[in-house]
């Protein structure tokens, strides 16, 4: 049996599978919350696959193959059965059908582009929205500006207008790979998109300067700290030179004085810095 024919023989199944009473599906539930029993799960996901069925067909236009639709949606079934509690007085179906969905819509988000999207809830339902709300706002009125568009759907899924361009613009195109050739260039010879991004980073001469600089200022700090008694290089040491700044208070405990020995001592050891700084190293005030 192929892949197609037992699809096939699959959703024939759901939709033969008998409709469950309310009295029963609360026994099955309870069996299969209680007992962990395995025929009970299989006649309520059965019974309710016809729901993931009729959900999955809602997202078809997404480019997707059904089959991978009704698959994840079968997963969002099973989750639902594994947290229901048949003890509230609500009908499985009900409950499932957010189950359902959103485990579909989640590999949507995941598979229809190589560019990770929708992941806060207003960017999926931008996602999910934007095609359905373009066509109702935009019918009969041709002269409506892509801006003006946008505002009028930011307005109706709450979420900002730049976010509805940004959706917009990726929803209208396709996903282009960074070794596409474009264009030719002077020489006559090919380039690839890649070779045209800008980076943010320094130059590399800009970043030798910079790595030289901060080499040279290590080495004044280190002879200037030479000049500090062994309290003042530990407060210095753990007040300005540490990722995680100790307090006054905190240092003043450990070295059995006050916060406010603490600053002065630190002041005085300030001074001190600056002053061998400035005599072994004149250069540092042009800095």
């Amino acid at each position: 049996m192929n892949l197609v024919s037992a699809d096939r023989q699959m959703v024939r199944a759901a939709m033969a599978a008998p409709y469950l009473e309310r009295g029963e599906e609360h026994d099955l539930a309870l069996r299969w919350r209680d007992d962990q029993d395995q025929v009970a799960l299989h006649k309520i996901t059965m019974a309710h696959m016809r729901l993931v069925i009729s959900m999955a067909a809602k997202f078809k236009n997404f480019g997707l193959p059904m089959n991978d639709l009704i698959q994840e949606g079968h997963v969002g079934l099973l989750e639902a059965a594994a947290r229901f509690d048949p003890e509230r007085d609500v009908r499985f179906s009900t409950y499932a059908s957010w189950w359902i969905r959103a485990s579909i819509q989640d590999f949507i988000l995941r598979n229809w582009s190589i560019v990770r999207g929708g992941t806060s809830s207003a960017q999926k339902a931008l996602f999910f929205n934007l095609r359905r709300l373009r066509a109702r706002l935009s019918q009969g009125q041709d002269n409506l500006t892509d801006s003006a568009l946008h505002s009028k759907i930011a307005d109706a899924l709450g979420v900002h207008a730049k976010d509805v361009a940004i959706m917009d613009a990726r929803l209208s195109g396709s996903d282009t790979s960074l070794n596409a050739p474009v264009g030719g260039t002077e020489d006559g010879s090919s380039a690839d998109r890649v070779e045209f991004l800008e980076s943010e980073e320094p130059l590399p001469d800009e970043q030798v300067s910079t790595m030289i600089d901060e080499e040279r200022r290590n080495v004044w700090l280190g002879d200037a700290l030479k000049a500090l008694n062994p309290r003042e290089l530990r407060i210095i040491n753990e007040r300005r030179l540490s990722e995680d700044s100790a307090t006054l208070e905190s240092l003043g405990q450990s070295l059995g004085i006050s916060k406010e020995r603490v600053r002065q001592i630190e002041n005085r050891a300030l001074e001190k810095l600056k002053t061998a700084l400035e005599r072994e190293t004149p250069e540092i005030a042009t800095l």
